[in-house]
């Protein structure tokens, strides 16, 4: 069921339907109590009655071989009665069985009769002379409290379906502001993010409305995101292009095989350099929209780096650099073992990248007070002024004599972010070089 309003119609005529059921026991139940009272004090008035027959009329009676009386009322037919003497039955009604009725104890029993329930009313005289039984079926008070009950409960029955068409007009009234909220949403353009205007709407939509302003907000810093990147993809892009096209052109024009072999040398580190940056730009592409989350999972520090060492190792050799990892043991952190391979992996392609031949690049994994992942070089390091621009998008330290992309740690601090983790860069402390440290909180 996808309508709303379809919905709230059922669930609140259920609840009307379910109301009128509850109000249709109570009545029966209060209607039969009543009624059993009222019945029951027919009944004790009907034994009072016979109970005045004077000694002479019941002697009178017996003697005329009368054992056998019809009562002339309204309830003729529904009334037996006997009177007893002792252990012999002197009078009853023709409705009346002769054997007694109920036991000898006064007051009110229950009994089966003829196939029918009927209740029972037993009396004595005074002088305990003799003892009277009135019964009445139950049938004609099971009957009347049903009577009752539906002369009741048929009006409210009968208005049911007008309240069910009432409620289906005020839940279209009430849901209205959706339906306006729908509207609007629909006639916007796709550029056109501002906020749902929220004066004047109702509770209840109010923290729907608010969910899409959220949304909105959100969408609108992710398309000024994505604009500014393609910006600065775009423009990062041309210089590299625009020198492989020079070096191409050389290339074609020259005419020493020699020359022509240097020229095309440098086109492929060109190339490759240019590959590198497209690279990391759909990496951080990949990283940078709008994901807060991340799939969190337990990811051993140590044994990730392990694998990502044996990986970049071959980039080490060929600048005859120590790529070490240090002792330790396993330190587990909360994150997506595919990104923090990422963000290590950017590190040491930096450490490699700028520690000249012969150096050293070391990784450590520790816990004190915090789980830490640390990168050194011994490289030139980077200027403490300039530490958090190289955390920026394409920012490159001049005169550190290579050409990168000024995206690696760019992409380490997005993944460090969204693992709710601290980026921090300062001096080795083991001497010249860069240290980055990546601080989680316990």
């Amino acid at each position: 069921m996808r309508s709303l309003r379809l919905r709230l119609v059922l669930l609140l005529s259920a609840g009307l339907g379910l109301v009128w059921l509850i109000s249709a026991w109570f009545t029966y139940t209060e209607s039969r109590h009543e009624i059993d009272r009222l019945f029951d004090a027919q009944l004790a008035q009907s034994a009072q009655v016979l109970l005045g027959t004077t000694h002479h009329e019941i002697h009178e009676k017996i003697e005329h071989g009368e054992s056998e009386v019809s009562i002339s009322h309204e309830y003729e037919q529904k009334l037996a009665f006997q009177i007893w003497g002792g252990s012999r039955l002197l009078l009853r009604a023709s409705a009346a069985p002769i054997t007694a009725m109920a036991d000898n104890k006064e007051g009110y029993s229950e009994i089966a009769l003829n196939g029918q329930s009927w209740r029972v009313f037993t009396r004595w005289d005074a002088r305990h002379e003799f003892m009277i039984q009135v019964a009445e079926p139950l049938v004609g008070r099971e009957y009347l409290a049903r009577h009752i009950t539906f002369k009741m409960l048929l009006p409210t029955f009968v208005v049911l379906p007008i309240l069910a068409v009432l409620i289906w007009l005020g839940v279209g009234a009430g849901l209205k502001p959706l339906q306006q909220l729908k509207q609007e949403v629909e006639q916007r353009k796709a550029n056109r993010l501002q906020p749902v205007e929220i004066a004047g709407v109702p509770e209840e939509v109010l923290p729907l409305i608010q969910a899409l302003n959220e949304l909105f907000a959100r969408l609108q810093q992710a398309f000024e995101n994505e604009q500014r990147f393609t910006a600065d993809a775009a423009h990062e892009l041309r210089t590299p292009l625009a020198a492989l096209k020079i070096q191409a052109q050389v290339a074609m024009r020259t005419i020493d095989n020699e020359a022509r072999q240097k020229v095309l040398q440098n086109l492929l580190s060109g190339v490759d350099r240019a590959t590198r940056m497209v690279e990391q730009l759909l990496i951080l592409a990949r990283v940078d929209p709008e994901a807060t989350t991340v799939n969190h999972r337990p990811v051993d520090l140590r044994t990730l780096a392990i694998q990502v060492i044996t990986e970049i190792e071959p980039l080490a050799y060929t600048k005859q650099i120590d790529l070490v990892l240090e002792e330790g043991f396993a330190h587990l952190v909360l994150g997506d073992e595919a990104q923090l391979s990422l963000l290590l992996r950017n590190l040491l392609d930096n450490a490699i990248r700028y520690t000249p031949i012969g150096g050293r690049v070391s990784v450590s994994v520790y816990d004190r007070q915090s789980v830490v992942l640390e990168v050194r070089d011994t490289g030139p390091g980077i200027p403490k002024d300039e530490r958090e621009q190289v955390m920026q998008r394409f920012y490159r330290i001049s005169g550190s004599g290579e050409e990168g992309s000024g995206l690696g740690l760019s992409i380490v601090k997005r993944i460090a972010d969204l693992h709710g983790a601290t980026l921090v860069l300062s001096d080795n402390d083991r001497g010249s070089g860069l240290l980055v440290s990546v601080v989680w909180p316990l």
